[in-house]
């Protein structure tokens, strides 16, 4: 399907831009859009996968501690903890920091009314902090922390070690559900655009080649070659997509450095930011399907009419 006189292909190409300028116009513009949409989306669920990934990256398990552990054997189940694959971090907090996170994440009011109740004593206790590498294995590593037989001496219910492991185990639960709907939801709309997005395309350039059989019967009767009469064709299909595909780059990239910024400062606490190579990985597959769905697109729309 390549063009057998790519220099006449190009020509007869320029003609038609010039004297079809409304219906090239019209094919760009739906390729623009089309593409603009998928690029959007793919931009749209790389925020939310970030987005997804600061929300898990907070879940951490907490292993609490009986006021009486020794604290070597605290230190050495601390190290132990850190040597497991899926294991980023384990960190010590003592009783006076609990009380301090305590206090910090109430108001200062019920606080110190909680603190007057208990007359100053601090019943909270020590533990250790485990942040994983893949938070999708939270609950196995919890497990596994409860049957430690070392854990199970230096907890702070040694009738119930299980108890003693908190992860937030109903939330967990149900943030991972809802953010693997959420990547396989985006995966699948993705795909379904793309695949909208390549009929779309194809109508219109079917439309553009059907306005134009007639100058494809006659060079036909003159005998000229099925590559030679789809070359100018798939040129023209695989210009206006390449138009097309680079008009929808320009605007998602002025868009995104315009609007992620006011986002980010605007709404801190989630995580707005695309990264510099997942955006221009998104430009390069979108110049890609571009150049495809026009060289496919017009390959295909052409077949009835080569047809002997």
């Amino acid at each position: 399907m390549v063009p057998s006189n790519f220099g006449y292909s190009l020509r007869e190409c320029g003609h038609h831009f010039r004297r079809n300028w409304t219906t090239v116009l019209g094919a760009v513009v739906t390729i623009f859009l089309s593409l603009f949409i998928i690029g959007l989306f793919v931009i749209a669920s790389a925020m939310i996968n970030n987005m997804v990934g600061s929300v898990e990256d907070r879940v951490t398990i907490q292993a609490f501690l009986s006021d009486d552990a020794d604290q070597a054997t605290v230190n050495s189940f601390q190290e132990d903890i850190a040597s497991w694959d899926n294991v980023e971090s384990v960190t010590y907090k003592s009783k006076d920091e609990a009380l301090e996170d305590y206090q910090t994440s109430m108001s200062n009011r019920n606080a110190s009314d909680a603190l007057a109740a208990l007359d100053s004593e601090n019943p909270l206790p020590a533990s250790l902090v485990i942040k994983l590498t893949d938070p999708q294995q939270v609950e196995s590593t919890a497990q596994k922390i409860a049957q430690s037989s070392t854990f199970q001496k230096i907890c702070d219910q040694s009738d119930n070690p299980a108890g003693d492991v908190k992860y937030g185990q109903e939330t967990v639960e149900k943030l991972f559900s809802v953010t693997n709907y959420l990547r396989i939801g985006a995966i699948v709309l993705v795909a379904l655009l793309t695949f909208v997005a390549f009929v779309f395309i194809n109508n219109t350039i079917r439309l553009a080649i059907t306005a134009r059989r007639r100058e494809i019967g006659i060079m036909r009767l003159v005998g000229a070659s099925n590559g030679f009469i789809r070359g100018p064709f798939i040129m023209e299909g695989t210009l206006e997509a390449v138009i097309g595909a680079l008009l929808a780059i320009v605007v998602l990239f002025v868009g995104v450095n315009a609007l992620l910024p006011a986002l980010s400062s605007s709404m801190a606490f989630l995580a707005f930011d695309v990264s510099s190579m997942t955006l221009y990985a998104t430009f390069g597959l979108l110049l890609l399907l571009g150049v495809l769905i026009g060289f496919f697109g017009s390959a295909i729309a052409m077949r009835r009419y080569l047809k002997v």
